[in-house]
């Protein structure tokens, strides 16, 4: 199915998530679909996937069934999980605190659920959910290191209280696998996924991708 240069909307709020795509020289429409975060699924993988699931499916509701252009629509959900429990935004300063004092000079698994789906104009979707997992080693935090960040604010909002792109990179000891998915989204999972529904990964990049370079 060849949708020439898509639209691609991207179901977030997030602007890691946007600006991992804009890096890669996909430029999206963003959608935030009002969703309820609760899950059913018995572990951190299946749960992102469902999350994300239904993210998907709200954001397709927004843009209608048939839609009158070609168009590519991505959604996710990103859970940390250590020892077996998902950690997602804490929202609580107490909480985040005590997270951090966990994490410090382990590891987890950071998996982000994938939605994404595919129409031609006029057409109905056609969508497939996948997931990615990263293993992240923390560094070993003082008390005054995990007191400065959290005055920061950024633990709060983002999963599993860290970044690797931000304030909290430098607590990261290392990863195994890819590291656009500690960001938020999988390129080289998106990429496959996009090829499973007969779309190629460059008919993303379009006219200001270009200019982008040439720049």
């Amino acid at each position: 199915m060849d949708v020439g240069n898509p639209r691609v909307v991207l179901a977030s709020s997030s602007p890691a998530r946007k600006a991992v795509l804009r890096a890669a020289g996909v430029f999206p429409d963003v959608l935030v679909p009002g969703v309820d975060e609760v899950f059913s699924a018995p572990d951190t993988a299946r749960r992102v996937c469902e999350i994300a699931r239904l993210k998907g499916a709200a954001a397709r509701e927004m843009i209608g069934e048939t839609p009158g252009e070609p168009t590519v629509l991505i959604a996710a959900d990103t859970m940390l999980d250590i020892d077996g429990v998902s950690y997602g935004k804490p929202h609580d300063m107490d909480v985040a605190r005590q997270r951090l004092h966990a994490m410090s000079g382990g590891s987890g698994v950071l998996y982000t659920g994938h939605y994404v789906a595919v129409a031609m104009a006029g057409g109905r979707w056609r969508e497939l959910v996948d997931v990615a997992a990263t293993t992240v080693r923390f560094a070993s935090m003082t008390d005054d290191e995990i007191e400065a960040y959290l005055d920061t604010g950024e633990p709060l909002e983002v999963a599993g209280s860290f970044t690797i792109d931000g304030l909290g990179g430098p607590f990261v000891a290392g990863i195994e696998g890819d590291p656009s998915n500690v960001v938020g989204l999988s390129l080289p999972l998106l990429r496959l996924m996009l090829a499973r529904l007969d779309v190629s990964w460059t008919s993303l990049w379009g006219t200001r991708a270009i200019l982008l370079k040439q720049h």
